[in-house]
């Protein structure tokens, strides 16, 4: 099992944000590439009410299915995010969807971003344009990530380990929109609501 540790941050730049990578020693490994989630669960949101995910994603041409669970002993947040993940890359997503469909599991919530990933030999950084603003992700070990997070520029203070899931509830708050406005942190959905008010 693979516990996989994180942390997010907002971007307010991408092009300063692209410098300060390569003057890291970052270079891309994924150019910019759209990138559509769904998360599956079932009907009374069990998995959510255990906080586990269960995504099916399609970006730059490849299917993952990824299972994310808290882990057994520590914590699932302190100053980092840590989860144990399984992954593996599938070839037909939508195939599994449909077998997914099968056994009683429905779309819970769907979110998209345009995503360029970049690595540096220890860890990599994941930068997200998403419908809601722009963040980054820093993933690797607790003691990298602190490292680079201080090579970028980045204070522990601004450290976010909320799930997208979770920055689009707080969103929605922020933005006053009931439920049925809005569901999915899809750029159609976001566009559609903002252009409604």
């Amino acid at each position: 099992m693979t516990i996989e540790t994180e942390i997010k941050f907002r971007v307010d730049d991408l092009p300063a944000l692209s410098r300060r990578l390569e003057e890291s020693g970052f270079a891309v490994r994924t150019p910019r590439s759209f990138e559509s989630n769904v998360l599956y669960d079932t009907p009374s949101r069990t998995m959510r009410a255990r906080t586990e995910i269960l995504r099916i994603r399609s970006y730059a041409g490849r299917w993952i299915l990824t299972h994310k669970r808290l882990p057994d002993a520590g914590p699932g947040e302190d100053k980092h995010k840590h989860r144990i993940e399984t992954e593996t890359e599938v070839s037909d997503g939508d195939a599994l969807a449909q077998v997914f469909g099968s056994i009683g599991l429905v779309p819970a919530f769907r979110y998209e971003k345009w995503r360029t990933e970049w690595q540096d030999g220890e860890g990599h950084c994941v930068v997200d344009e998403t419908p809601i603003g722009n963040f980054a992700e820093l993933e690797g070990p607790d003691d990298w990530i602190d490292r680079s997070a201080a090579r970028l520029g980045i204070e522990p203070s601004q450290y976010i380990t909320h799930s997208y899931g979770r920055l689009f509830e707080q969103w929605r708050l922020d933005h006053a929109f009931a439920d049925p406005e809005v569901q999915d942190l899809t750029f159609a959905a976001v566009a559609a609501a903002l252009a409604g008010r």
